[in-house]
């Protein structure tokens, strides 16, 4: 299982590719994960909305994306990508593509990501904004069986 994870590491290929050597044959993986070019401009303003007050000294990860943007002077998208390509994170697609070569996929869907770290905000309100069209999701869920002999 991983949760929220591979989007940070440095080398996702030998990463998953350690999963997959340590997966029983019959194993299933697990992942959910943030698809973060799926985070546009409409999807932070709705979080933004919701964010709770900063523990002193502790803006969570929102928070600074918030200051930052604002710091910055650039669009929202361009402002992500320079965060995203600083910080080395991958896109949800790239993990997508990445897990495919490695193993059978049986289910992904996209839900909500960001609730925890709203304030007031429930996985149901997210959704229902989601569902709404208001915003988009960010959260992919991902279940798969080990391919005996993936295409690398």
């Amino acid at each position: 299982m991983a949760c929220t994870s591979l989007h940070h590491v440095a080398d996702l290929a030998d990463a998953l590719d350690t999963v997959r050597t340590l997966l029983a044959p019959r194993g299933r993986v697990v992942v959910v994960e943030w698809a973060r070019e799926r985070f546009d401009e409409t999807t932070a303003r709705w979080c933004f909305d919701r964010l709770p007050e900063p523990e002193a000294d502790h803006p969570g990860w929102l928070q600074e994306r918030q200051a930052g943007w604002a710091a910055s002077g650039l669009s929202w998208d361009a402002c992500l990508r320079s965060w995203a390509e600083a910080e080395g994170l991958h896109t949800g697609r790239a993990i997508l593509n990445a897990l495919d070569a490695r193993f059978s996929c049986q289910h992904i869907s996209f839900g909500p990501y960001f609730f925890a770290d709203l304030s007031d905000t429930s996985e149901a309100d997210e959704q229902a904004a989601i569902d709404a069209g208001r915003i988009r999701a960010n959260r992919i869920n991902y279940v798969a069986s080990k391919v005996t002999n993936p295409a690398q």
